[in-house]
Order: structure tokens, then sequence, then C-alpha cells
């Protein structure tokens, strides 16, 4: 069946729909289904995109492409093409024409059977999408128009949550047109006060992912109004601000406001004129501040008319997931609570891991759960839900359940609520987008139009699905090692999860999960089912497989309801973690991908451990794994090869404890501030500062050398380490000045991966790819910029020069530095290697390595799979590459034995 995958969009939400798309299109079943990915840009045209764009970052990565950007746009920044000024529909076809192909609905029925929507917000889950299908006779998923549109818009939920004898709260409604109109701002807040009381919550009513919304638990004009404004899409900037920021201040502000997520976004408004661009909006706010003018008001352009403001509701965060079950009744899967370190479960707390936690099932008495549930059901049969929904709310300490906000779609990240809750009844994401396929059918059918190809099409596919269970035996069984216990075990365990997504979908392996803990002493493995894989991060997965005995009464009576669904789904698949030994694990896998990062994983020990049980494994050898996770040796060697490196020098905890004022003395007789300071033997941007003057170095010293687990507060403030951001532990640490564009005409920090293969000769050939360009929001490039989707912004290949012949000039040097780094250092398989570049006039280029990674990042959004994609590389064609030269090595290391 050939589905089409409808992501991006116009809404706010375009970017975590569009990670939620590439989701899909990964996990769709190869044996069943043919995934065709239509982009929609955020001008409403429909793009039938070439596969390779759909592995970007961001959709600023490759739309508009980087060559189409206006040559008097003298900044770096990325942005959508609605920043485009005066552009022609003739000039929009040109640049859909480099990453794809424009379609009209008339040509849908030619192109896909069946529709996937993965889009958010208004044009996307308000009934407009599903309007435009049903006219052209496209079968699609999830909800119709009628529940699409209640589905969107939280003023009609709460009249209707009303009606229906729901618990509400308090609320009241305040006009766009009376909140601009109004100098007196402060009646507004006596009337919040008066009507809902505080503290309250702030809402813009057509948003999702938590955009435009504020708790307010203050009695404070000031926070008030600005709360008003930002979910009214109004940003007050004020002249001392403006003028107070520096050249990397005012990068920083603008990464931020650019991005539609967190700021405005453009085109914007002040005082009635528009604002396309950047440079745009840097001259104007000059020039308007020189006039003397001490506020500037700026308006996104889509904006909301009114704001819903409702009582704060003091109880347990949790969300559900309601399915239809075979016989079409809606059916709640487990609820999820959602705990959090701050007041607000905002987008960067719903789709990064680690920012809150999600407990499965709520944390509560099992009445409890099961009135969520039950009120649940009853909300999505009250709206006419159908098919699938996500229900957010609250549960009182008075045992009430709040429900406040009904979708008809939900995110499709990997760790999301939607692949999470379906995983306990033991869907993994493969499995459960096919029965939200099928019972998408089947919900279709009831509307009697297009019925006999609706039917056919639901009668191949349930066909199919029961022959699936009969070739799982054909397939190659590869054990994903993810976890570790390193500060890079989260990265870790996103990485795993997408390598086991990308081989469960498809025809030629069967992915096996083991979580890798323990110590340097002795590794733990155990082989875990989806539904803990599927956990936030790799200290819940911990969690969950030391007690993995315990039962939770509800999941089993829930598991049991479900089990129609799985019988027909799943098929034999792993239903409880056990623990085992690598010689075990070589008796149940054929290979092994290590997906761990720093310690163990990248330092050569768990690849001792799989040959001395002839396991074949993806990556470098034991010694060469050995060297490249010591960035100091990495350092020396390279130097001594004559590579360019930072200066560097190693700073030691005992040295540290003797004698501190020795230590800073010999570091400032020796460095000038800033420079850069990071453990020397973990990756993934952990702990990566830029030390700016000898209060940070003292903290930062501090801080990794303290001898607890717990941070150190005063440090932590010093530097401004976020929540939840790991800080290892360690006795030594590295020490490196800052790399400058010197003498340079340009100046870029660059990440660069690589493939090995062997010639009939036997011999090592090195494939490099493309760099990618990396461009930081903060001082460093941070871990999630790295490798979390929508989140860091990858421009591949780099834009080393801006003509065709000059640019590859100089990328064909950088890639020749980087092959020499891989055979320095016996790199295998594959690996990422982070450099800064520097560019003279004369097109030489100097390329400082920064990093070496022997088993880089594979989450969804790393740019090693952007860089592949260019060479023809699905991301599937690439890990099947490297699993198989690490079979193939395995055969020569059993030869020579």
């Amino acid at each position: 069946m050939r589905v089409g995958i409808f992501f991006g969009g116009q809404s706010r939400e375009r970017e975590i729909s569009f990670a939620g798309g590439r989701t899909v299109y990964d996990n769709l079943n190869k044996d069943l289904f043919e995934p065709v990915p239509i982009f929609i840009d955020s001008l409403g045209n429909f793009i039938l995109l070439d596969w390779k764009y759909i592995y970007k970052g961001t959709i600023r990565d490759f739309y508009p492409p980087v060559n189409s950007i206006p040559s008097h746009f003298d900044h770096r920044f990325q942005v959508y093409i609605e920043s485009f000024k005066d552009i022609s529909q003739d000039q929009i076809d040109l640049i859909i024409k480099e990453v794809g192909k424009k379609v009209s609905p008339e040509q849908f029925k030619d192109l896909f059977d069946f529709a996937f929507l993965a889009l958010h917000g208004p044009y996307g889950e308000d009934g407009n999408i599903q309007g435009l299908l049903e006219w052209y006779n496209i079968p699609y998923s999830g909800s119709g128009i009628l529940p699409s549109a209640i589905g969107i818009n939280k003023s009609i939920q709460k009249s209707l949550l009303e009606k229906f004898n729901f618990d509400t709260t308090a609320s009241f409604f305040i006009k766009r047109k009376d909140w601009l109109q109004t100098s007196d701002k402060k009646q507004f807040l006596e009337e919040a006060k008066k009507k809902v009381g505080l503290p309250l919550v702030i809402k813009a009513p057509n948003q999702g992912s938590s955009i435009g919304v504020s708790i307010l638990s203050e009695d404070d004009l000031d926070k008030f109004t600005s709360s008003i404004n930002k979910s009214f899409f109004i940003q007050e900037l004020s002249k001392s601000f403006w003028e107070g920021l520096g050249e990397a201040e005012q990068l920083s502000f603008f990464t931020n406001f650019i991005d539609i997520r967190h700021g405005l976004g453009l085109p914007v408004t002040i005082e009635d004129q528009l604002i396309y661009e950047p440079g745009e909006l840097i001259t104007f706010l000059n020039k308007y501040f020189k006039q003397g003018k001490e506020i500037a008001s700026i308006a996104a352009l889509n904006v909301e008319d009114e704001l819903l403001i409702e009582s704060f509701i003091d109880g347990k965060e949790f969300s559900c997931i309601v399915i239809q079950d075979m016989d079409g009744k809606p059916f709640a899967l487990p609820p999820t609570e959602i705990i959090k370190g701050q007041g607000i479960f905002d987008y960067r707390s719903k789709y990064l891991p680690g920012m809150a936690r999600k407990l499965t099932p709520i944390n509560v008495e099992n009445h409890l759960i099961e009135k969520i549930r039950e009120e649940c059901v009853r909300l999505y049969s009250a709206l006419n839900f159908n098919v699938y929904a996500r229900l957010d709310g609250f549960l009182t300490k008075e045992g009430k359940v709040f429900l406040n906000d009904p979708n008809t779609t939900s995110g499709m990240l990997p760790s999301s609520f939607f692949f999470h809750q379906a995983a306990e009844i033991g869907l993994n994401p493969s499995q459960f987008l096919t029965y939200i396929i099928k019972t998408s059918l089947t919900e279709r059918l009831k509307t009697g139009r297009n019925y006999l190809n609706i039917q056919n099409l639901s009668t191949q596919l349930e066909s199919k699905i029961k022959s699936l269970h009969q070739v799982t035996g054909e397939k190659m069984k590869a054990a994903i090692i993810m976890g570790g216990f390193s500060s890079e075990r989260h990265i870790s365990v996103e990485s795993g999860r997408n390598i086991y997504e990308k081989l469960s979908s498809s025809t030629k392996y069967i992915p096996v999960p083991i979580f890798l803990t323990g110590n340097e002493k002795e590794h733990e493995l155990y082989v875990i089912p989806v539904n803990i894989m599927l956990k936030d991060n790799a200290d819940d997965i911990k969690e969950k497989v030391y007690h993995a005995s315990e039962k939770h009464p509800i999941l089993e009576k829930i598991i049991k309801e479900a089990s129609p669904i799985t019988k027909l789904y799943t098929g034999k698949t792993i239903t409880e973690a056990r623990r085992i030994s690598y010689e075990e694990l070589a008796k149940m896998v054929d290979v092994v991908f290590i997906a761990l990062h720093g310690r163990p994983g990248e330092d050569g020990a768990v690849q001792a451990e799989l040959e001395k049980v002839n396991l074949p494994y993806n990556g470098s050898g034991i010694e060469s794994s050995r060297i490249t996770i010591n960035k100091y040796d990495t350092n020396e060697i390279l130097k001594k090869h004559g590579i360019s490196v930072a200066k560097h020098r190693l700073v030691n905890k005992t040295a540290w404890i003797e004698n501190q004022d020795a230590v800073i003395k010999s570091i400032e007789e020796e460095y000038a501030y800033p420079f850069i300071a990071k453990p020397s033997d973990d990756g993934c941007s952990s702990a990566v500062k830029k030390i700016k003057n000898k209060a940070e170095l003292i903290a930062f010293t501090n801080q990794i050398f303290r001898n607890t687990n717990e941070l150190l507060e005063a440090e932590s403030q010093v530097l401004k380490l976020r929540r939840n951001e790991d800080f290892p532990q360690k006795t030594v640490y590295l020490l490196e000045e800052l790399i400058s564009r010197g003498n340079a005409k340009h100046f870029l920090e660059v990440t660069g991966g690589l493939l090995t293969k062997k010639n009939q000769d036997g011999k090592i050939e090195y494939e490099i790819f493309e760099p990618s360009e990396t461009l930081a929001s903060g001082e460093v490039l941070s871990l999630e910029e790295k490798f979390l989707a929508g989140e860091g912004q990858n421009i591949t290949p780099a834009r080393f020069a801006k003509t065709g012949e000059s640019h590859q000039k100089i990328s064909s040097q950088v890639r020749s530095t980087l092959q020499k780094v891989a055979e320095i250092l016996n790199i295998e398989g594959y690996a990422r290697i982070d450099a800064f570049v520097r560019i003279f006039e004369d097109h030489t280029a100097e390329t400082v390595i920064i990093e070496v990674n022997s088993l880089p990042g594979m989450t969804p959004a790393t740019c090693i799979f952007h860089q592949t994609a260019i060479n023809g590389y699905k991301p599937f064609d690439f890990i099947d590459a490297i699993l198989t030269y690490g079979i193939q090595k395995s055969k020569e290391r059993e030869a020579v034995a």
C-alpha cells in the first residue's frame, strides 16, 4: 500500500510535525507499505519530497535551499520561505524543484492510496486537510472533519466540557483588540484575579505543543503583561536591551527570535510596517531607537484573536492515548504521569529526553487510574473522536479528573506518548502505525464514500498482516546495545532506539534491544521488551530492568484487554526484561550494533567482550577505540603526524587539591581567556564549556572534581548549567585553546562522517562524506543541537564557498585531512570527526581537529545521515553497510585465528 505521509505545514508546530513525519516514514513496515513523503511548506504548497531531505534536522536546514537565499541576506541566519520578500510563484516553483516535485490535490490518487497525517496545529488537525482529502476520496488517518475542528479549538472544547458535565476550571477570555486598545493593562490582571484567581494559566487557544502557554503565580503586572503578549505573539523590545547586545548576544537573540517554537518568527509588524528579513529588522530597530523611541512592539503575522485564561490546577499531570479496539470501541491505554522540574510541561520538556520524566501508569491508586481511563473514553466519545486521540489532564488530591486538552493527533517522535503507551501493550512503533492505518481504513468505511476501494485496501492489508509472522524466521537477528553508565547514556538510548526502529521496519533484520548498565568492572546486559526500551531515558530503563519482576495490576489488566490487538499485530515478542551474559547473547543473535557512547563502548571494552564470543560488531576495533576515547592521546598522535589540533593540556585532580593557586597560575601563564574545558574521555558535548574568566575556571574544576553525585549549587550558577544537565565526575580533564578565525577569510565549525569498505585486495577504502556546517546558538554546540530533531541548525554541505568550483576545491582539502585522521587512528566501519576550518584568500584550507567519535550518535536528526544521503544512502542502507562491514571483519578475525 502506498502511504502518503503529510508533514511540515504552516503552523508553529511545523518542526515537530517534520520530525514526526520522519518517524512515520522510517517506521512504516516495508513489508506492507511504501512510504511517500508529502511535505507541506509554510506557504501551503504540497511537495513530493526527495527522500534525502527527510533526514535533515530542521526544515530550515534544506528549505529554502541555501543557494536560493537572496544575495542581500548578509547574515548567516536560516529562515523560512515566508521571509523571502516579494517572491513570485515562479520563483517558489524553482525553489521547490530543488527539493522535490510540486503536486496538486488532483494528483494525490496517482501518488498514494492512503494519507497518514503527521501534521499539527492549524491546517493540519483542524479539519482543513481532512476535508481536502475527503473531497478527493483519499482515506486518511485519525479523526474526521468535525472532531478535528473541535480538537484544535480550546474555546469550543471548554464549552463542550461544561455541557457534558466534565469537571472544569474557572475561565474567561481576553480579546486581542481590547488588549491592544487599552493602555491600562492592570484592569485585565484584576479581572483575572477576580474570575480565576492565582496562580492562573494563559493559553493561545489554537496552538499545540504548549506554544503560547504561560503560568502566572505572582500578583505582578509586568509578568502578567509579558505572558499575555507572549500568547498573543507580541514581543516588546526596549532600547536599553537592544543597544546593550554585543555581536554574539545579538546572534543568540535572533536565533531564538526567528525560531517559531520559542520566538515570533518572521515576517513581523512594527507600527504597521511589515518586515520580512533579519537584516531588515536589525536595520529598522537601529534606526527606530536612534529616533528616540524607547520601546518597539513587534508582532507576529499569524496571531491569536483571543486568549483563554484558566485557573491553575494543582494536581498530577497526565496524558492518555485513546484508541479504538478491534470492535471499534474506544479503549484507553495506560495514562502517563508527567513529572516535570518546572511549572509547565513546555515544548522543550515535551520533546527532549530527560527534561521531564514520564511514569506509566500514573502513580496513584488503581481505582483512580481506572477513573482517568473512563473519563478519557467518555470525552473521546462525547467529542466524536475516532481512530485515536491524546487526552491531557490533571488528577487532584481530591480525586477529581480535569481533562483540559483533547488532541486528535499526537507528537510522533520515538519517545512520544503515542508510541510510549502503545509499547505498554506490546506494540512497537512499526506495529502501532500499522494498527492505526488499519483502524483508520475501517473508520473511513463508515462514511460510505469510496466504499469499494477502501474495503479492498483494508482486506488486502489484513491478509498481509497475518502472513507477516511466517517470514520472520528468514531474517537476521541483530542486537542493539544501548545505555551504558556514562554521561552520554541518554543519547545512547536515543541512538539505540533509532537503530532498532530502522531495523524493525526492514525486510532483512529482526532487532533485539539490549540495555547495558553496571560499571567498568562488570557489564550488566539485559534483553528488554519494547515498552522498557521506549522509557524516557536511560535512568528510567535501568530502574525498570532492576524491578522487572514487579508487575503492575492495571498494566496486566490492560495488556489482557488488548490481547486481540497484540495477537494479530505482534506475533512472538520479548515480553519481560532478563539479564544475560555475553555468551548467551552470542547464542541469541547474529550480529551486534553497539549504540553506546563514551565509556563503555567507544573505549574498546565492549568490543573485547564481543570478540571473546566471536560476535560481529559495528565500528572500529579494540585498539583504535582505546585511542580515540582519549582526546588528549588522540590530539598528541595527530599532532605528531602533522595534523592541526588545538593547543591542549590536562588538568589533574590531585594537583588541584594539593595547590589550586599553582594550577591556576600555570594555566593563566600558558592560556589566555577564553579557552575550552571539557572531559578528556566523554563526547556528545557533555560538560564542554567556554571558560571566560578565573571564576569560571574555578567553578568548572570544582564541579568536575567534586566527590558527590549531586552538582555543586554555587558552581552550577557560575557555569549557568541548565536544569537536568549532565556534568560528569572526573579525576582529570582537558583544557584547550579557543580556536579562532585568525587571519582567515572565512571560518566555520564542521562535522564530517565516513564509511569504510574493503577493496578486492582486502585493503580499507574510505568514503569521506561532505561535511556539515554546524551553527551553535550558544557559546558551544550543545548536546541537543548535535543530536535532537529541531534543535540544531546544520547545513549540509558546509558553506565553504559561494561558487561550486571553489567549494569543491576547499571541500576536497578538508575531506583529505579527515581521511588522514582516520588512517592515522586506524578507524574502521564509520566515524564522526569534528573540526574547525580556516579558509584563506587563496582558497587553501586549514582543518583543525577537535574530536573523533568512533561510535558517533545515530539519532534520527544527527547530521551523519544528512551526509550519507548526498551519497545515496538511506539511513537503513548506511546501517546495513556498517553491519555488513562488521560481519566481514569478524570472518577475517576467525580466519586468522
